[in-house]
């Protein structure tokens, strides 16, 4: 039976809004005179979850409430859910780069961490030097940390640079060189936040397959990442944050069916805020069934139709963009429109495709309006949508048909 090598019991972590630190003379005071009467610290009472979209009375936000979970030796877990979700908190506490505010951690064995980009390096020293200071913080000697350099230099892949200090270093060397340096300095425990979306599409492949041979060597990963793809090729186990608590933990699978039927915005129509700076915007987008009907799912095989409703104070020459990504974040499909004019007021353009070749599932949708070539308003994944093997009606798709990722060409209308 294998041991757990991360134990978390009842962690939170409370913030101030609007100042640096959580602690002040007066809180301090009253927390002294509370813990003289041996009662409760009076802060641990109150605050909000850390709700973003909703403006909150109290200036007290819990970032992480009453978190609990074991991680066993060798599992590789994958940590999901939207921004201010409580993912990095949770992975800077883990880390102890920060404390809770209570509840403990347990953690037994030698972990590497990779969170923010450039954590962990200084930056006046030179490549060379953080690899050796950070094998040395790990608790290997000089010698072991020779016997991976070579390895380390070579996946990173800034050999050239070694010996620059490490301030002169691009986002990308900097993730490139930390992550070589956590991944092969042989942590019983490696920790890897979404700083991995710095890198190119190449590195990050090359650093998932690093990923999957240090979790078959018995090692233990825990991986943040809004890549579902990533996570459910990667991770046997997930845990599923929102506004600072777990909403579940389990198979990976199942929990990012669950965080994409709630987290998503299965709607039929949107309304979006436009800036009024720019020449025009979509300010409604609308989706449509074969009927023209609104609709937030489509039977595999159906036209599949959007309506972009914009505002226009500028006449002149557009162009509309559109593109797919699967629920894995797999991006599918993309077209854009031949340049059309738009008038002064209201127009709406009609965007058709009369056969949609995609398998069932979850997909979302992007747009991107041009106005002369340039772009003026750029909204990813706002809105997503369901094609269904069955519909309501009771409608069934042959699928020897041939589904899959591919649409066929669509056009654009301006009416």
């Amino acid at each position: 039976m294998a041991s757990t090598i991360i134990k978390a019991e009842n962690i939170s972590k409370q913030y101030r809004l609007g100042s640096i630190g959580t602690k002040t003379l007066a809180n301090d005071f009253k927390r002294w005179i509370y813990q003289l009467r041996g009662k409760e610290d009076p802060f641990l009472k109150i605050g909000e979850a850390n709700d973003r979209s909703k403006k909150g009375s109290s200036e007290y936000v819990w970032a992480l409430k009453d978190i609990n979970f074991d991680i066993n030796e060798g599992e590789v877990v994958g940590i999901i859910g939207k921004n201010g979700a409580g993912k990095s908190t949770l992975l800077k506490i883990l880390s102890r780069v920060t404390a809770p505010t209570t509840g403990q951690i347990t953690v037994n064995g030698r972990m590497a961490s990779l969170l923010e980009v450039g954590t962990g390096f200084h930056p006046e020293l030179t490549g060379r030097e953080n690899v050796f200071l950070n094998g040395a913080i790990m608790g290997m000697s000089k010698q072991e940390i020779k016997s991976k350099f070579d390895e380390i230099i070579d996946f990173s892949g800034v050999e050239r640079y070694i010996d620059t200090p490490v301030k002169r270093y691009s986002s990308g060397m900097y993730v490139r060189l930390a992550f070589a340096v956590a991944a092969h300095l042989e942590p019983e425990i490696l920790i890897v936040d979404e700083v991995l979306a710095v890198g190119d599409a190449e590195f990050q492949k090359k650093c998932l397959g690093k990923m999957k041979d240090v979790s078959g060597q018995g090692r233990t990963v825990l991986f943040v990442s809004h890549n579902m793809g990533a996570i459910q090729s990667l991770c046997s186990k997930a845990i599923y944050l929102k506004h600072g608590t777990i909403q579940q933990i389990g198979q990976t699978d199942r929990i990012i069916s669950n965080y994409l039927s709630q987290e998503l915005k299965m709607e039929e129509e949107l309304e979006i805020d436009i800036d009024s700076s720019q020449p025009a915007g979509v300010n409604r987008l609308t989706l449509l069934n074969t009927d023209n009907l609104k609709a937030s799912s489509y039977l595999a095989g159906e036209i599949l139709k959007f309506s972009f409703e914009l505002e226009c104070s500028v006449q002149g020459n557009y162009q509309l963009g559109i593109g797919i990504a699967s629920s894995m974040d797999v991006n599918i499909y993309s077209e854009k429109s031949e340049t059309f004019e738009l008038h002064k007021g209201s127009n709406t353009i009609l965007y058709t495709n009369h056969q949609i070749k995609l398998a069932p599932g979850i997909y979302s949708l992007t747009f991107n309006l041009l106005f002369n070539g340039k772009s003026i308003q750029y909204c990813e994944k706002l809105l997503s949508f369901e094609v269904l093997e069955i519909n309501a009606k009771g409608e069934t798709y042959d699928l020897n048909k041939g589904v899959g990722f591919l649409i066929t060409k669509g056009e654009f209308k301006v009416h």
